[in-house]
C-alpha cells in the first residue's frame, strides 16, 4: 500500500476575520473602535484646553470662523461688538438686518448656535443674554482688542444714521 505524502509546506487558507463575522458587522464594529478612539482624544484635547486656558488668546476672526456659520451670523456678531457692554435685544438685530429676512427668533436661534459651535471647540461662550438683551461675554469681548474699537465707533455711527 502506499501513502501519500502531506505536503507541510503549504498552510490552509485562514478566512479573515471580515469573512468570519461579516462585511457589515466587520465595519460597524470598526466604527465603533475608531470613535471610541476620537472620544478619548476629545477628551484629552478638552483637558488641555481646560489646563492651559488662560495661556490662550484668541482672535476675532478665529471666533468668527468657528462660531459662524455664514454671512449673516458674522454681521450678528459685529453688531455685538458695536453695542458691546450693554447689548441688543433680538428685535433690534432682526431689524438692524432686514435685508436678511430676520426675525428675533431667528436671531435669538442663531447666537444659540454659535455658542454650541465655540463650546464645543473651545469651550467659551460669544454671547450671553442679559436681562433680555444679547451681549458679548467677556471672552468674546476680550477676543475684540483694543485696536478695533476704532473702527467700531464708526460702525456704530453709521448704524445710528440709518435708522
Amino acid at each position: 500500500m502506499e501513502e501519500r505524502e502531506i505536503d507541510v509546506t503549504t498552510e490552509p487558507k485562514k478566512r479573515s476575520l471580515q469573512a468570519k463575522k461579516g462585511r457589515h458587522r466587520y465595519n460597524l464594529d470598526l466604527l465603533r473602535r475608531i470613535e471610541k478612539r476620537l472620544d478619548s482624544l476629545d477628551l484629552k484635547l478638552s483637558t488641555i484646553f481646560k489646563g492651559l486656558e488662560g495661556m490662550f488668546h484668541f482672535e476675532k476672526a478665529f471666533i468668527q470662523k468657528v462660531a459662524c456659520a455664514d454671512e449673516v451670523d458674522v454681521e450678528i456678531l459685529q453688531l455685538l461688538y458695536v453695542f458691546q457692554p450693554d447689548g441688543l435685544f433680538p428685535r433690534q438685530i432682526a431689524t438692524d438686518l432686514r435685508q436678511y429676512h430676520l426675525d428675533r427668533f431667528k436671531v435669538t436661534r442663531r447666537l444659540k448656535a454659535m455658542n454650541r459651535r465655540l463650546e464645543k471647540e473651545i469651550g467659551q461662550h460669544v454671547a450671553e443674554k442679559r436681562g433680555h438683551h444679547w451681549a458679548l461675554t467677556g471672552f468674546a469681548a476680550e477676543a475684540g482688542g483694543e485696536t478695533e474699537k476704532e473702527d467700531l465707533t464708526v460702525f456704530k455711527k453709521a448704524v445710528e444714521e440709518e435708522e
